[in-house]
Protein backbone atom coordinates (compact mmCIF):
# COMPACT_ATOMS: atom_id res chain seq x y z
CA UNK A 1 0.00 0.00 0.00
CA UNK A 2 1.78 3.13 -1.17
CA UNK A 3 1.36 6.22 1.17
CA UNK A 4 0.08 9.23 0.02
CA UNK A 5 1.76 12.45 1.21
CA UNK A 6 -0.77 15.32 1.59
CA UNK A 7 -1.62 17.92 4.35
CA UNK A 8 -2.97 15.17 6.96
CA UNK A 9 -0.28 12.56 6.29
CA UNK A 10 2.06 15.35 6.58
CA UNK A 11 0.67 17.50 9.59
CA UNK A 12 0.05 13.56 11.71
CA UNK A 13 3.53 12.12 10.53
CA UNK A 14 1.20 8.67 9.06
CA UNK A 15 1.32 6.99 5.73
CA UNK A 16 -2.29 7.36 5.08
CA UNK A 17 -5.05 10.43 5.93
CA UNK A 18 -7.23 7.64 7.73
CA UNK A 19 -8.36 8.54 11.17
CA UNK A 20 -9.89 6.21 13.68
CA UNK A 21 -12.40 7.92 15.69
CA UNK A 22 -11.77 8.19 19.63
CA UNK A 23 -15.31 6.45 20.35
CA UNK A 24 -16.70 6.48 24.04
CA UNK A 25 -16.49 2.76 25.29
CA UNK A 26 -14.55 1.25 21.85
CA UNK A 27 -11.00 2.91 21.29
CA UNK A 28 -9.09 2.00 23.95
CA UNK A 29 -4.92 1.33 23.40
CA UNK A 30 -5.47 -2.23 22.00
CA UNK A 31 -7.68 -0.36 19.23
CA UNK A 32 -5.47 3.22 18.41
CA UNK A 33 -2.38 1.20 18.80
CA UNK A 34 -3.68 -1.43 15.85
CA UNK A 35 -4.41 1.22 13.98
CA UNK A 36 -1.22 3.45 14.46
CA UNK A 37 0.35 0.57 13.25
CA UNK A 38 -0.98 -0.11 10.29
CA UNK A 39 -0.10 3.77 9.21
CA UNK A 40 -3.80 5.26 9.56
CA UNK A 41 -3.99 7.77 13.21
CA UNK A 42 -5.27 5.93 16.13
CA UNK A 43 -7.22 7.80 18.66
CA UNK A 44 -7.80 6.49 22.62
CA UNK A 45 -11.55 7.87 23.47
CA UNK A 46 -11.08 9.60 26.86
CA UNK A 47 -14.97 10.32 27.02
CA UNK A 48 -15.98 7.23 29.10
CA UNK A 49 -12.51 7.06 31.01
CA UNK A 50 -11.28 8.35 34.36
CA UNK A 51 -8.24 10.38 34.52
CA UNK A 52 -5.95 7.75 35.91
CA UNK A 53 -7.87 5.11 33.27
CA UNK A 54 -6.61 7.68 30.73
CA UNK A 55 -3.03 7.93 31.58
CA UNK A 56 -3.01 4.13 31.75
CA UNK A 57 -4.56 3.59 28.10
CA UNK A 58 -1.57 6.04 27.09
CA UNK A 59 1.46 4.20 28.49
CA UNK A 60 0.07 1.22 27.15
CA UNK A 61 -0.63 2.67 23.84
CA UNK A 62 2.73 4.05 23.83
CA UNK A 63 4.41 0.65 24.97
CA UNK A 64 2.41 -1.21 21.71
CA UNK A 65 3.35 1.56 18.82
CA UNK A 66 5.95 3.64 18.07
CA UNK A 67 3.96 5.57 15.92
CA UNK A 68 2.26 8.37 16.43
CA UNK A 69 -1.35 8.25 17.84
CA UNK A 70 -3.76 10.47 19.90
CA UNK A 71 -6.62 11.58 22.42
CA UNK A 72 -9.52 12.77 21.82
CA UNK A 73 -11.35 14.84 24.53
CA UNK A 74 -14.85 15.98 24.98
CA UNK A 75 -14.56 19.69 25.93
CA UNK A 76 -17.61 18.91 28.44
CA UNK A 77 -16.18 16.40 30.19
CA UNK A 78 -16.41 16.87 33.80
CA UNK A 79 -12.77 16.51 34.77
CA UNK A 80 -11.44 18.13 31.80
CA UNK A 81 -8.20 19.87 33.35
CA UNK A 82 -7.44 16.47 34.82
CA UNK A 83 -7.31 15.13 31.22
CA UNK A 84 -5.61 18.27 30.05
CA UNK A 85 -3.28 17.71 32.07
CA UNK A 86 -2.44 14.39 31.87
CA UNK A 87 -2.34 14.40 28.00
CA UNK A 88 0.34 16.85 28.95
CA UNK A 89 2.61 14.74 31.01
CA UNK A 90 2.58 11.89 29.23
CA UNK A 91 3.45 13.21 26.37
CA UNK A 92 1.03 13.33 24.25
CA UNK A 93 1.70 14.87 20.76
CA UNK A 94 -2.00 14.84 19.01
CA UNK A 95 -5.31 15.52 20.55
CA UNK A 96 -8.61 15.89 18.74
CA UNK A 97 -11.54 17.73 20.80
CA UNK A 98 -15.03 17.90 20.59
CA UNK A 99 -18.50 19.12 22.38
CA UNK A 100 -17.26 22.53 22.94
CA UNK A 101 -15.85 25.59 22.63
CA UNK A 102 -11.96 25.20 21.53
CA UNK A 103 -11.17 28.82 22.39
CA UNK A 104 -10.50 27.24 26.12
CA UNK A 105 -7.92 24.91 25.63
CA UNK A 106 -6.40 25.06 22.58
CA UNK A 107 -3.98 27.26 23.37
CA UNK A 108 -2.67 25.45 26.63
CA UNK A 109 -2.08 22.45 24.15
CA UNK A 110 -0.34 24.48 21.52
CA UNK A 111 2.33 26.03 24.24
CA UNK A 112 2.93 22.33 25.05
CA UNK A 113 3.64 21.21 21.20
CA UNK A 114 0.51 19.71 20.86
CA UNK A 115 -1.46 19.23 17.28
CA UNK A 116 -5.31 20.53 17.99
CA UNK A 117 -7.82 19.06 15.58
CA UNK A 118 -11.45 19.81 16.54
CA UNK A 119 -14.40 18.51 15.69
CA UNK A 120 -17.28 20.53 13.88
CA UNK A 121 -20.72 20.84 12.85
CA UNK A 122 -21.01 23.42 10.92
CA UNK A 123 -18.82 25.84 8.74
CA UNK A 124 -19.17 28.82 11.45
CA UNK A 125 -18.20 26.35 14.15
CA UNK A 126 -15.18 25.28 11.53
CA UNK A 127 -14.32 29.04 11.14
CA UNK A 128 -14.05 29.60 15.42
CA UNK A 129 -12.02 26.30 15.61
CA UNK A 130 -9.19 28.13 13.03
CA UNK A 131 -9.44 31.31 14.77
CA UNK A 132 -8.65 29.60 17.97
CA UNK A 133 -5.72 27.71 16.77
CA UNK A 134 -6.90 24.38 15.79
CA UNK A 135 -4.10 22.86 13.35
CA UNK A 136 -7.14 20.72 11.54
CA UNK A 137 -10.89 20.25 11.51
CA UNK A 138 -13.50 17.13 11.65
CA UNK A 139 -16.31 18.66 9.54
CA UNK A 140 -18.72 15.70 11.02
CA UNK A 141 -22.26 14.93 8.90
CA UNK A 142 -25.44 14.43 10.50
CA UNK A 143 -25.05 10.77 9.21
CA UNK A 144 -22.20 10.21 12.21
CA UNK A 145 -22.76 8.23 15.32
CA UNK A 146 -22.46 9.31 18.74
CA UNK A 147 -23.34 12.96 19.17
CA UNK A 148 -24.12 15.06 16.69
CA UNK A 149 -25.03 18.58 15.49
CA UNK A 150 -28.31 20.00 16.13
CA UNK A 151 -28.23 21.57 12.36
CA UNK A 152 -28.51 18.30 10.50
CA UNK A 153 -26.02 19.44 7.60
CA UNK A 154 -25.65 15.91 5.74
CA UNK A 155 -21.52 15.52 5.17
CA UNK A 156 -22.12 15.58 1.35
CA UNK A 157 -23.11 19.14 1.98
CA UNK A 158 -20.90 20.22 5.06
CA UNK A 159 -17.46 19.23 3.53
CA UNK A 160 -17.88 21.83 0.78
CA UNK A 161 -19.10 24.47 3.10
CA UNK A 162 -16.04 23.68 5.45
CA UNK A 163 -13.48 23.71 2.61
CA UNK A 164 -14.53 27.43 1.57
CA UNK A 165 -14.73 28.66 5.24
CA UNK A 166 -11.00 27.98 6.43
CA UNK A 167 -7.51 27.57 5.06
CA UNK A 168 -6.76 24.71 6.99
CA UNK A 169 -6.50 21.14 6.62
CA UNK A 170 -10.18 19.46 7.14
CA UNK A 171 -11.36 15.98 7.68
CA UNK A 172 -14.66 14.46 6.76
CA UNK A 173 -16.42 12.40 8.89
CA UNK A 174 -20.10 10.97 9.13
CA UNK A 175 -21.29 8.58 7.34
CA UNK A 176 -18.26 6.91 5.64
CA UNK A 177 -16.35 3.64 6.34
CA UNK A 178 -15.11 2.63 2.67
CA UNK A 179 -12.46 3.92 0.34
CA UNK A 180 -14.88 4.68 -2.42
CA UNK A 181 -16.67 6.88 0.39
CA UNK A 182 -13.12 8.02 1.23
CA UNK A 183 -12.86 8.90 -2.02
CA UNK A 184 -15.95 10.69 -2.71
CA UNK A 185 -14.98 12.92 0.54
CA UNK A 186 -11.94 14.28 -0.65
CA UNK A 187 -13.32 15.03 -3.90
CA UNK A 188 -15.62 17.46 -2.44
CA UNK A 189 -12.93 19.24 -0.80
CA UNK A 190 -11.65 17.26 2.63
CA UNK A 191 -8.02 16.16 2.70
CA UNK A 192 -8.36 12.91 4.82
CA UNK A 193 -11.28 11.07 6.56
CA UNK A 194 -11.97 10.40 10.00
CA UNK A 195 -14.08 6.77 10.93
CA UNK A 196 -15.44 5.85 13.44
CA UNK A 197 -18.75 2.94 12.83
CA UNK A 198 -16.38 0.82 10.69
CA UNK A 199 -14.00 0.29 13.92
CA UNK A 200 -16.30 -0.32 15.87
CA UNK A 201 -16.39 -3.37 14.40
CA UNK A 202 -12.68 -4.63 14.90
CA UNK A 203 -11.58 -7.34 16.96
CA UNK A 204 -9.60 -4.10 18.97
CA UNK A 205 -12.27 -2.61 19.92
CA UNK A 206 -13.46 -2.53 23.53
CA UNK A 207 -16.92 -2.46 22.94
CA UNK A 208 -19.34 -5.81 23.58
CA UNK A 209 -19.26 -8.51 20.89
CA UNK A 210 -23.42 -8.24 21.63
CA UNK A 211 -22.75 -4.66 20.25
CA UNK A 212 -20.76 -5.14 17.11
CA UNK A 213 -22.96 -8.13 16.11
CA UNK A 214 -25.78 -6.17 16.54
CA UNK A 215 -24.32 -2.98 14.02
CA UNK A 216 -23.35 -6.01 11.47
CA UNK A 217 -26.85 -6.90 11.40
CA UNK A 218 -28.17 -3.39 11.40
CA UNK A 219 -30.35 -2.44 8.19
CA UNK A 220 -31.18 0.98 6.13
CA UNK A 221 -33.06 3.11 8.54
CA UNK A 222 -32.26 1.08 11.88
CA UNK A 223 -30.74 4.16 13.07
CA UNK A 224 -32.20 7.50 14.04
CA UNK A 225 -31.07 11.18 15.78
CA UNK A 226 -32.54 11.59 19.31
CA UNK A 227 -32.61 13.85 22.47
CA UNK A 228 -32.11 17.07 20.62
CA UNK A 229 -33.29 18.85 23.56
CA UNK A 230 -30.32 16.76 25.54
CA UNK A 231 -27.58 16.05 23.31
CA UNK A 232 -28.08 15.09 19.86
CA UNK A 233 -26.98 11.43 19.53
CA UNK A 234 -27.73 8.90 16.41
CA UNK A 235 -28.77 5.62 18.07
CA UNK A 236 -29.97 2.13 16.95
CA UNK A 237 -33.51 1.31 17.21
CA UNK A 238 -34.25 -0.27 20.68
CA UNK A 239 -36.13 -0.20 23.59
CA UNK A 240 -34.05 2.86 24.98
CA UNK A 241 -34.52 4.54 22.20
CA UNK A 242 -38.63 3.86 21.36
CA UNK A 243 -38.88 5.06 25.55
CA UNK A 244 -37.15 8.28 24.23
CA UNK A 245 -38.96 8.89 21.42
CA UNK A 246 -41.93 8.49 22.83
CA UNK A 247 -40.86 10.93 25.51
CA UNK A 248 -40.34 12.98 23.21
CA UNK A 249 -43.05 13.23 20.93
CA UNK A 250 -45.18 14.18 24.41
CA UNK A 251 -43.19 17.07 24.84
CA UNK A 252 -41.57 15.77 27.82
CA UNK A 253 -38.60 18.47 29.10
CA UNK A 254 -35.06 18.40 29.60
CA UNK A 255 -35.12 17.38 32.54
CA UNK A 256 -37.49 14.05 32.14
CA UNK A 257 -35.15 12.81 29.58
CA UNK A 258 -32.58 13.36 31.42
CA UNK A 259 -33.84 11.64 34.44
CA UNK A 260 -34.80 8.61 31.40
CA UNK A 261 -31.19 8.61 30.24
CA UNK A 262 -29.73 8.37 33.96
CA UNK A 263 -25.87 7.24 34.22
CA UNK A 264 -24.08 5.14 32.75
CA UNK A 265 -26.46 4.46 29.68
CA UNK A 266 -23.87 3.98 26.81
CA UNK A 267 -21.75 1.75 29.16
CA UNK A 268 -24.42 -0.12 29.67
CA UNK A 269 -25.31 -0.39 26.23
CA UNK A 270 -21.94 -0.78 24.19
CA UNK A 271 -19.34 -2.44 26.78
CA UNK A 272 -21.90 -4.44 28.50
CA UNK A 273 -23.81 -5.36 25.36
CA UNK A 274 -27.22 -4.79 26.74
CA UNK A 275 -28.96 -4.17 23.74
CA UNK A 276 -32.38 -3.68 24.87
CA UNK A 277 -31.99 -1.00 27.38
CA UNK A 278 -28.30 0.48 26.59
CA UNK A 279 -27.73 3.56 24.62
CA UNK A 280 -26.33 2.02 20.82
CA UNK A 281 -24.81 5.23 19.87
CA UNK A 282 -23.49 4.53 15.79
CA UNK A 283 -23.97 6.07 12.72
CA UNK A 284 -25.80 5.43 9.50
CA UNK A 285 -23.09 3.68 7.80
CA UNK A 286 -23.65 0.78 9.98
CA UNK A 287 -25.85 -0.70 7.47
CA UNK A 288 -23.21 -1.49 4.90
CA UNK A 289 -21.22 -2.97 7.84
CA UNK A 290 -20.97 -6.58 7.21
CA UNK A 291 -18.07 -8.26 8.74
CA UNK A 292 -15.64 -7.93 12.32
CA UNK A 293 -11.75 -7.93 11.24
CA UNK A 294 -8.98 -7.01 12.93
CA UNK A 295 -8.17 -2.97 12.32
CA UNK A 296 -5.02 -3.06 10.65
CA UNK A 297 -7.54 -5.68 8.08
CA UNK A 298 -9.71 -2.10 7.92
CA UNK A 299 -7.00 0.06 7.26
CA UNK A 300 -5.97 -1.68 4.08
CA UNK A 301 -9.46 -2.47 2.67
CA UNK A 302 -10.20 1.04 3.08
CA UNK A 303 -6.87 2.32 1.58
CA UNK A 304 -6.98 -0.38 -1.41
CA UNK A 305 -10.99 0.54 -1.97
CA UNK A 306 -9.62 3.88 -2.38
CA UNK A 307 -7.58 3.58 -4.77
CA UNK A 308 -9.28 1.17 -6.41
CA UNK A 309 -12.09 4.03 -6.87
CA UNK A 310 -9.27 6.62 -7.62
CA UNK A 311 -8.14 4.38 -11.07
CA UNK A 312 -11.09 3.50 -12.35
CA UNK A 313 -14.17 5.95 -10.70
CA UNK A 314 -17.17 4.83 -12.47
CA UNK A 315 -16.47 1.13 -11.76
CA UNK A 316 -18.85 -0.58 -9.35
Amino acid sequence: MANIPNSITQLFSIDYPIVQAGMVWTSGWKLASAVSNAGALGLIGSGSMYPDVLRQHIRKCKGATAKPFGVNIPLLYPDIDKHIQIVIDEGVKIVFTSAGNPKTWTPVLKQHGITVAHVVSSSTFAQKAEAAGCDAVVAEGFEAGGHNGREETTTMVLIPLVREAVKIPVLAAGGIASGRQMLAAMILGADGVQIGSRFVCSHEASNHIKFKEAVINSREGDTMLSMKKLAPVRLLKNNFFETIKEAEARGAAKDELAAILGHGRAKKGMLEGDLEDGELEIGEVSALINDIKPAAGIVREIWNDFNAALNNPLSH
